[in-house]
């Protein structure tokens, strides 16, 4: 692995959220099916994990599915979610013996039976587990997720004694509190596969200050090089979140 310290100096993302685009296209130039590039990635993203948790960056959030990614043809709809409902548990004794806790953002409900119950076994059955937090983003939407806080916020104001005052003091710390990654910690590196350059609705709150990786490689093709490429130039960034290169020394 390469050294990710120099100087001693810890440079390593504690988050990192990977939009994992190409399966489609890879399968394609394979003369494949889309599922097929759909089963390969997901082989590809068990290996990122063991990747992430041996450098030791302590969660890893995956875009599996989004809101809007009900809009496409129903059989890769429910080939996805099969796809899901079969993986999980065949990935449950890597996760219990590489320390994985699973998690995941986003609203399951609407998720089919199979697929919702793997998916609540996995975060049962994982979650005393400490070596890194898995976060699988299941019909998840940033924008979806700010609107629900709208609400929460909404409510929580109206229950105060002075509503002007409880809107007044709502700050962006507070407001966070209120999202679905509450308890999740906030973005520092965001890879997009595929050769795409834009975030799809992706962490759009913590994407404010979450540093930007694009690669044209294609998520099946992703290998442990294209993410430690990833990770030294995360290390090479000055991140100011705001202020001057002198006030961050």
């Amino acid at each position: 692995m390469a050294d990710f310290t120099p100087m001693g100096k810890p440079v390593l993302p504690t988050h990192v959220g990977i939009i994992m685009d190409g399966n489609g296209r890879w399968a394609k130039a394979q003369g494949s099916v889309r599922l097929e590039g759909h089963q390969k990635g997901a082989e590809v993203a068990r290996d990122v994990v063991k990747w992430a948790k041996d450098l030791g960056i302590r969660q890893l959030s995956l875009y599996a599915f989004s809101t809007e990614n009900w809009d496409r043809p129903k059989l890769e709809v429910r080939g996805l979610m099969s796809l899901l409902a079969m993986m999980l548990p065949r990935s449950l004794p890597d996760m219990q013996q590489n320390d994985i806790r699973f998690r995941v953002l986003g609203d399951i409900a609407p998720l089919p039976g199979s697929a919702r119950r793997a998916v609540e076994k996995a975060c049962a059955e994982t979650a005393t587990n400490t070596g890194l937090d898995l976060i699988l983003c299941l019909n998840y939407g940033g924008q979806q997720e700010i609107l629900a806080a709208v609400k929460h916020a909404a409510r929580w104001a109206m229950q105060q004694p002075d509503y002007d005052q409880a809107l007044d003091s709502l700050n962006p710390e507070l407001f966070r509190a209120m999202m679905w990654r509450h308890d999740v910690a906030p973005l520092d590196l965001m890879i997009r596969t595929g050769g795409e350059k834009r975030i799809s609705n992706f962490h759009l709150w913590d994407a404010a200050y979450a540093e930007l990786y694009f690669t044209d490689v294609l998520w099946p093709a992703f290998c442990k090089q294209d993410l430690q490429a990833a990770l030294l130039e995360y290390a090479g960034r000055e991140r100011r979140f705001g202020r001057t290169s002198e006030q961050v020394l």
